[in-house]
């Protein structure tokens, strides 16, 4: 299935990076670890990192009811994006040099999420998303943490991809001229080896597969 750009989803500059595929979409938001969301707050702009998740064609990000802009944000118009750095672009000229990347910009309107039943799956999601296999292994969220816990949904209805691969796209006098150096710095996201909480007791409690397996 394809992407249906609107106008603000359009991509306008250097269109050959689009991607259309509702795929290439789900894939950006399913590799990433943070979002930022931008709303309008007090007549101003505000951009804020957090966590969420995916189920189907809907976002979900959460955060403490007492949170400021979450009380605005209920109906309210929103711009999420996910962005990957996959390497730093060396070119012959500054001008050419540029990043390869994977992003994605959702827009939308917040939704409260009010049921039961989707609020669960929808935090599920948010934890899995960042600790695969957690939601099981934890324990579970207790009613005065769920009545704590504000959760909003954001439709993936409209959105856009962009994607940068492969070497500068250097110009052919530069080129020819020679004498320096051009190329790609790969850049990579790696998990170390997991350090435990000081308070776990004297007796060795292994970290489970699930956060090794990372």
């Amino acid at each position: 299935m394809s992407l249906s750009p609107t106008p603000r989803s359009t991509i306008t500059r250097l269109r050959e990076r689009a991607r259309s595929a509702q795929g290439d979409l789900y894939a950006v938001l399913d590799a990433g670890l943070v979002c930022h969301l931008g709303l309008v707050r007090d007549g101003a702009p505000v951009v804020l990192p957090t966590g969420y998740g995916r189920i189907d064609d809907t976002v979900y990000v959460h955060g403490s009811t007492g949170a400021g802009y979450l009380r605005i944000a209920d109906g309210a118009p929103i711009c999420l994006t996910v962005t990957h750095l996959d390497g730093v672009v060396y070119a012959r000229s500054v001008f050419h040099h540029s990043m390869n990347y994977r992003s994605a910009v959702v827009h939308g309107t917040a939704r409260a999420v009010t049921d039961p039943a989707e609020r669960l799956a929808a935090l599920r999601a948010i934890v899995e998303q960042l600790s695969p296999g957690s939601w099981e292994h934890a324990r579970q969220p207790t009613p005065r943490e769920l009545a704590a816990t504000a959760v909003f949904g954001i439709d993936l209805a409209e959105a856009s991809v962009k994607v940068r691969t492969g070497p500068p796209g250097d110009d052919e006098e530069d080129i020819a001229t020679g004498g320096r150096w051009a190329g790609v710095l790969p850049v990579r996201t790696v998990f170390g080896a997991p350090e435990p909480c000081p308070t776990l007791p004297p007796v060795d409690v292994p970290a489970p597969e699930h956060v090794g397996a990372r």
